[in-house]
């Protein structure tokens, strides 16, 4: 069962200054996601109980040094890609933040 696709417009941005061979990553991991939410090389980001709404799955996926955390509905399924970001420097602290959105 194929999923749909959403991207916050912080993300359309974010891409066009990735390196190219990690956009190009980027793209293909997307069209992926599409098939298989939870594919080798993801995994779950642990969040307070209330910081999720139910029913949504947060995730990152790592693409080299760069993370693209995003979120899984299964009753709806779509994936909305809450952001993109370069590790290290970062380190989530922004994460109850990208959740909220989801609200």
């Amino acid at each position: 069962m194929s999923y749909d696709l959403f991207l916050e417009p912080e993300v359309h941005a974010a891409r066009n200054d990735l390196p190219g061979n990690v956009r190009q990553r980027l793209r293909r991991a997307m069209e992926e996601l599409a098939a298989n939410p939870r594919p080798a090389g993801s995994s779950e980001l642990v969040l307070d109980a209330s910081a999720a709404p139910p029913g949504y799955e947060i995730r990152r996926i790592r693409l080299d040094r760069w993370r693209a955390v995003y979120a899984v509905h299964d009753e709806a399924h779509w994936i909305w890609i809450l952001g993109i970001y370069r590790r290290p420097p970062y380190n989530y602290e922004d994460l109850i933040d990208l959740v909220g959105k989801l609200k």
